[in-house]
């Protein structure tokens, strides 16, 4: 890919044109009629997320250390420091086992312990 200079006169004469006014004008109607024409569900529930616990919360909540969690867990430390600081998520598995061991802690934890 070749670099390209540009001023800032030629960066500016680039841009699209926005009509403000026009913008402005536009009614809530239109948008939802706009976004139904998209394929978009304006009244429609946000889709496609879910709920991811903190580990922290739960860890927390059972009153045990990380070094306790991670081996309760089978997990290795670092992947739950990873995930309490916040650099990784859990992956769609561990986020389901935190689901399990935040609602049923007693069950899930002697479950694990007999593995």
């Amino acid at each position: 890919m070749a670099m390209v200079r540009k001023t800032l006169e030629q960066i500016k004469a680039d841009r699209p044109k926005v009509d403000r006014a026009k913008m402005i004008a536009t009614t809530e109607r239109e948008i939802r009629r706009d976004a139904r024409e998209d394929g978009d569900d304006p009244d429609g529930g946000v889709t496609g997320l879910s709920l991811v616990l903190p580990p922290q919360a739960v860890r927390s909540k059972l009153g045990m250390t990380q070094e306790q969690f991670a081996k309760a867990l089978h997990i290795p430390l670092p992947t739950l420091r990873n995930w309490e600081q916040g650099r990784t998520l859990p992956d769609p598995a561990a986020r389901a086992l935190l689901t399990i061991v935040a609602r049923e802690p007693e069950a899930a934890l002697r479950a694990l312990q007999a593995a």
